[in-house]
């Protein structure tokens, strides 16, 4: 499955153009098995050196870093969400995507990389609040914000202080926003995370035996891998609370990595009152995954909502 068609990173990358902005990545270029140039996408360095480097190019960041163990996403894969976030606004809006800053979006667990919002920004102009349960995680968006002045002033961050909570404590009584998104923690415990790293480290070593335990190359803190009931317990939760703020929020959405976890979160989402339920598939390089949207608004709602805050679709 290809990725989105608005997706910068198509086919392979220009890795010489990306070396050429991250002087950091030269070093970590290797020949692959044709004599191509590659990565060792095994490796965290690599990993993060890359995402500097196409942060860089094609979205005008600077300075971005991560901490060490901290998750390091890969960029196509978020684009693609929200490209297939837009179309759903888009879908929601005559088919014409809303774009610019009356529009804002709640990024839940924006972590230390804060991605989703430097993304979301630089390819629709939107704003948005990241929230996360860990402060250094936030201080370390923060000083990603404080180096890009350009995008500092669309994006603010909101300490979770509830590690069992999802949006109370982070949505304001009576704040709006158009839309939510989330990469859940899909793990029930350490182990089941080491083995997944472990299938994941094979693939990407063609099956080679394991000397030792490998490293995560994309790297990640236990609350951003880990939480009760895995991914499924925790988009439950999600759900529930969504509902306790279903007038505030037009669309509710969250990546699912399961595809066995949707039908149980579908009925649940029917049983709460939601009006429309969309599972979107879609790629995340070797990746199959899915966005699961909901809205509690009805239709006469949701008109009056987009005719308040989004720039009237343009009459063909």
């Amino acid at each position: 499955m290809p990725f989105h068609s608005r997706n910068k990173h198509q086919g392979h990358y220009n890795l010489g153009a990306l070396a050429a902005a991250n002087p950091a990545l030269k070093p970590l270029i290797i020949a692959g098995k044709t004599g191509e140039r590659t990565l060792d996408f095994s490796s965290p360095v690599a990993v993060r050196e890359l995402n500097r480097a196409l942060l860089t190019v094609h979205y005008g960041i600077r300075d971005w870093d991560i901490p060490d163990g901290y998750l390091c996403p890969p960029i196509p894969g978020r684009a693609d969400y929200l490209h297939t976030l837009a179309d759903l606004l888009g879908d929601s809006h005559d088919g014409q995507i809303p774009t610019g800053p009356k529009l804002v979006g709640l990024d839940i667990g924006t972590g230390a990389n804060l991605v989703y919002p430097l993304l979301g920004q630089h390819e629709y102009q939107w704003r948005f609040v990241g929230s996360d349960i860990d402060q250094h995680a936030l201080a370390n968006a923060s000083r990603i914000l404080e180096a890009n002045p350009r995008v500092q002033p669309h994006i603010s961050l909101r300490h979770q202080p509830d590690p069992d909570r999802v949006f109370q404590g982070i949505v304001e009584p009576e704040e709006q926003f158009d839309f939510t998104l989330c990469n859940p923690p899909f793990h029930p415990s350490a182990g089941a995370a080491r083995d997944a790293n472990r299938q994941k480290w094979q693939k990407l070593n063609k099956g080679k035996a394991l000397d030792e335990s490998p490293g995560l190359n994309f790297g990640g803190q236990s609350n951003e891998l880990i939480c009760n009931g895995g991914e499924g317990g925790f988009l439950s939760r999600m759900i529930a609370e969504s509902a306790g703020i279903a007038h505030q929020v037009f669309w509710f959405s969250s990546l699912v990595s399961r595809a066995a976890n949707i039908p149980s979160l579908e009925k649940q989402l029917r049983e709460l009152g939601a009006t429309d339920v969309r599972s979107l598939d879609m790629a995340q390089g070797e990746k199959h995954s899915r966005l699961l949207a909901w809205t509690f608004l009805d239709k006469k709602q949701r008109r009056a909502w987009r005719k308040a805050r989004w720039p009237q679709p343009h009459k063909a």
